[in-house]
């Protein structure tokens, strides 16, 4: 109940009327960064072993990612260059002098009737970045609309979150499968890095008014003079939007935010007069990204799977490396922050979540008891030991979901012929 309380206390907040704040306050007075994003990036460089890995690659120059890019970009895009394009190599130069970026950067226009751009970070210090707008954007933006597209390409930039993408593209390539436990927090990092790029898309223009149009064309492929689509009803068509996502009925699992939090996260950026006002509007709107599965059996289980793993692996006294480890494993299936979680189970009270729990699952999904007691003998084995009160805690609970002994024993054999290893240490 708590937390429906913040959420409808965020939606009253958010759902004021967006105006255009350009004169509002200094756009210095605000850092763009994200301390969470920061931290995830930081979490993630860190298990790639990122300084390793791209140490290696340095030496070994096997990534050619960079030379296909390039070699890409001059064959068939156009290179914006003062002598060719001299108004939208203007416009880019002085959004780059007004982020104070002072890389090199190549900007290129390809010809692509979708509406995007993105941006490349080089791979070698000194080489210049790559920032590439497609045809279509100039058919639907106006010039303060592409100083947004272009500010918030160069803020990935800025950002560094560009190189931390190549990183991760080499080491799960296409088709690699990515533990759970690292690919909620990936696309986490991806949403929220997303966010830091429209802070400097805002910066670039100053103009609230001009990010939100820019969004709903990208969103649309539609000229919205032509259509004659006003700001107001943009506003008032996200408001309704973000309140379906606020509502927990809605999820956002694509490697962009939905459109509906970021036109609200600028308005946060645009008017907080304060860094602590912004975070705490922040935090409660990030609140949306942070959820994983969309359903109440969802949360119900992961509340099971934290409770019921702390209870079985304090049966034998001791809760072990790799039975803590089981657990968190299997939260992360339901939680982007596993261990936090499991820590906030443990500082309550234990049983009666794990009583609570199983109680809704029964409700919800009878048909879920052989799978809560198959993860229960998972988190037995996972220590590689068995002990006579852990056998007898799932007895006690398959009893009282209704299943007979020779069930229980049935599972239990089942689980021991497919995954028990022995110790080494009770062999040698």
């Amino acid at each position: 109940m708590a937390r429906k309380k913040k959420i409808s206390e965020l939606w009253n907040w958010l759902k004021q009327p967006v105006e255009d704040k350009t004169t509002v306050r200094n756009m210095n007075d605000l850092s763009p960064t994200l301390d969470l994003e920061k931290r995830l990036g930081e979490q993630i460089y860190t298990a790639l072993q990122g300084s390793v890995v791209e140490e290696v690659l340095r030496k070994t120059k096997t990534s050619s990612n960079d030379a296909y890019w390039r070699s890409s970009m001059e064959g068939h895009s156009l290179k914006v260059q003062k002598d060719l394009l001299p108004d939208f190599y203007d416009l880019c130069q002085s959004v780059k002098k007004k982020l104070n970026f002072k890389e090199k950067v190549d900007f290129y226009i390809t010809g692509d009737s979708s509406v995007n751009a993105f941006s490349l970070a080089a791979e070698d210090e000194g080489e210049p970045h790559i920032v590439n707008v497609n045809s279509a954007l100039f058919d639907l933006m106006t010039q303060d609309e592409l100083r947004f597209v272009i500010g918030h390409e160069l803020g990935h930039l800025i950002n560094k979150d560009s190189a931390l993408a190549r990183l991760i593209l080499f080491v799960f390539p296409p088709n690699t499968a990515v533990p759970v436990s690292l690919q909620y927090k990936i696309r986490l990092h991806e949403q929220l890095a997303e966010l830091v790029a429209d802070r400097y898309g805002f910066i670039a223009t100053e103009s609230l008014d001009v990010c939100v149009t820019a969004f709903f064309k990208l969103a649309s492929g539609l000229d919205l003079a032509k259509m004659n689509v006003s700001i107001d009803a943009l506003i008032t068509d996200n408001n309704r939007r973000l309140d379906y996502f606020l509502k927990d009925k809605g999820t956002s699992r694509s490697s962009h935010p939905v459109n509906p939090i970021r036109v609200q996260a600028l308005n946060l950026f645009a008017t907080a007069k304060t860094e602590d006002e912004l975070q705490k509007g922040m935090t409660e709107l990030i609140s949306i990204l942070l959820k994983v599965g969309d359903s109440e059996l969802d949360e119900h289980t992961a509340r099971f799977v934290a409770s019921a793993g702390l209870i079985v692996a304090q049966t034998d006294g001791n809760i072990g490396e790799d039975e803590l480890n089981q657990i968190i494993e299997s939260l992360a299936e339901f939680k982007i922050f596993p261990r936090q979680f499991l820590d906030e189970i443990a500082e309550g009270d234990v049983v009666k979540t794990f009583n609570e729990s199983v109680q809704a699952i029964m409700n919800i999904n009878p048909g879920m008891r052989e799978g809560m007691l198959e993860y229960m003998i998972q988190i037995v084995l996972s220590d590689k030991l068995i002990s006579k009160e852990e056998v007898s805690l799932l007895y006690q609970f398959g009893n009282n979901l209704g299943l007979s002994d020779m069930e229980v024993a049935t599972a239990i054999a089942v689980a021991i012929q497919k995954n028990y290893i022995p110790s080494l240490e009770s062999i040698c």
